[in-house]
């Protein structure tokens, strides 16, 4: 999931050349539920920031405020 997440900000920072980009993925993994924990219903969520984003913690803050909602 961690590969996934950066290689989507990449992509998106490589082909659209944006000021930032920042990624998060949301999922079910099939070994928590299945296996170790089993905690069936667990999420797991990674995210990658690039450009903006990253040097500026007050533009991140207000992108997942956004992004979460709230």
């Amino acid at each position: 999931q961690e590969r996934l997440t950066t290689s989507i900000a990449e992509s998106i920072m490589k082909a659209l050349r944006p000021k930032g980009v920042l990624a998060i993925i949301e999922a079910e993994h099939l070994c928590m539920t299945m296996r170790g924990v089993k905690k069936p219903g667990t999420i797991a969520q990674t995210s990658v920031v690039r450009g903006i984003f990253r040097k500026n913690a007050a533009t991140r803050a207000e992108a997942m405020a956004l992004i979460k909602g709230k």
